[in-house]
């Protein structure tokens, strides 16, 4: 259990503590809280539902790291890392059933993927975040990991009105392929919104724009979990150092 990322949640009286979860039971830990995310909120078709569990092939190729209440003992915010030598033994990348990605090959340096990110409702605050953040700087940091790459969702149950407001904004602030090119395999249905909507943008989506992510091309529709994946990309020596701090504090 690592003892860098500790932090006390002072608005709840909160002990949070990040871990690497090494061993089957914080793994199947970590697939129930998935689960309980993505079926509750987004009403997803998840493999493995039967018993109550979130869990695919690249499960046990991943490092997987979470969030733990020290006082109740729950695991309550999780996320999983793939690098580059696993996608290699696996053939590819989590990202790339959505996504062809023109220039992956050409990114100079080592390559870790995050995906799966969810935090349990009760703890979606600044606190939580941070201390996940800082767990997955020790993660860059001892594999020298130059791009952080992956998916962040926006939820498509009104049919995609958001998903579309929000990628106005990208668009318009976040949007570059210099670096990589994301060609979605199911781009969304297209559906007109005034250029005024103003959509709520996800969390974890703000998270990684605020660190300096940028958005690498147009959402993919990913109908089993009922979501627009946007496909991001953040450059490890352009972290925004505003926003980094608590990412960069265990680096």
């Amino acid at each position: 259990m690592s003892q860098i990322a500790r932090i006390r949640d002072t608005v709840h009286a909160r002990r949070l503590l990040a871990e690497r979860l090494v061993d089957p039971q914080g793994l199947r830990e970590a697939q129930a809280l998935r689960f309980r995310v993505f079926s509750d909120e987004l009403n997803a078709t998840l493999k493995g539902g039967e018993s109550g569990l979130d869990q695919d092939a690249f499960d046990t190729h991943c490092t997987h790291i979470g969030v733990r209440d020290l006082s109740s003992g729950q695991l309550v915010a999780t996320t999983r890392l793939l690098d580059h030598a696993a996608a290699r033994s696996i053939g590819h990348f989590y990202s790339e059933e959505e996504f062809n990605l023109h220039g992956l090959a050409h990114l100079q340096g080592p390559i870790l993927e995050i995906g799966r990110t969810c935090v349990d409702p009760a703890y979606r605050n600044g606190g939580t975040i941070a201390v996940l953040w800082a767990e997955l700087a020790e993660v860059l940091n001892q594999g020298n990991y130059r791009y952080l790459m992956g998916c962040a969702s926006i939820p498509m149950q009104d049919g995609g009105v958001q998903a579309q407001a929000i990628m106005q904004r990208l668009r318009e602030r976040y949007l570059c392929t210099e670096h990589l090119r994301a060609e979605p395999k199911k781009p969304l249905p297209p559906r007109e919104v005034p250029l005024n909507l103003i959509a709520q943008m996800p969390p974890l989506l703000k998270a990684y724009m605020r660190l300096g992510a940028k958005v690498c091309g147009e959402p993919c529709w990913d109908e089993d979990f009922q979501v627009a994946d946007v496909f991001i990309l953040l450059k490890r020596d352009e972290l925004c150092p505003r926003y980094a701090r608590h990412f960069k504090a265990a680096m």
